[in-house]
């Protein structure tokens, strides 16, 4: 399950070191850590990673598979997820170790900044390839973050970025070797962990209220 540590200011979110998949008490369980941040009375930033060979695997599908009548509501936590994390009213990065695929790939994108492994790990959104068609709130969010071309690229053709591919899109910002991995995220966000809250909050809900929109719909 999903642990938190900080080092100073810098939150330390470490999904696991499993699929990190988004079963309901992983979700539950990250929640419970973004609100350890956002109350944590002084300067803070936060950083997101996984360990092992995933950064996430997305959505529990074998979960959703035992529980089909929970389909909307397990799509409405998952998006609500993705809302917070894109609002939060701190300073974000995604420290992307190893494979996102889907809802994995979203998490990244709904931090402020993403920086990847590079020798290891994909980048992948394929719903055109498992026949699940994009919720309004996930397409808006990846709109947001991309440009109409990547967009394009990683949403209509299943392809699996490598990190050099997917700097050179716009879908990460940084790479890093993997032992620099969490450092290198880490030096991005510290500086600005002292930023207003409430200003960056307001900021943030300006210029995603769109997607903000979609996904709590």
């Amino acid at each position: 399950m999903p642990e938190l540590r900080n080092d100073g200011p810098v939150f330390v979110l470490d999904l696991g070191q499993d699929e990190n998949r988004f079963s309901p008490d992983w979700i539950t369980t990250v929640h419970e850590h973004l609100d350890t941040v956002v109350d944590h009375p002084g300067p803070a930033a936060l950083v997101t990673t996984g360990r092992g060979k995933f950064f996430s695997n997305g959505l529990d599908l074998d979960w959703l598979g035992d529980h089909p009548e929970e389909l909307i509501p397990y799509v409405e936590r998952v998006q609500d997820l993705l809302a917070r994390v894109l609002a939060l009213p701190v300073p974000t990065i995604a420290a992307v170790n190893g494979h996102a695929f889907g809802a994995g790939t979203m998490l990244a994108l709904a931090h402020d900044y993403r920086v990847m492994r590079a020798d290891r790990g994909y980048l992948c959104l394929p719903e055109v390839d498992i026949h699940i068609p994009f919720t309004p709130g996930m397409a808006a969010l990846i709109q947001a973050k991309l440009t109409p071309a990547a967009a394009i690229a990683s949403m209509t053709t299943g392809h699996r970025f490598g990190a050099p591919q997917a700097r050179d899109l716009g879908l990460i910002d940084d790479i890093a070797d993997l032992d620099r991995l969490t450092s290198t995220a880490d030096a991005r966000v510290r500086p600005l962990a002292g930023k207003d809250r409430t200003t960056l909050a307001a900021i943030k809900n300006t210029m995603f209220a769109t997607p903000l929109t979609a996904l709590r719909t």
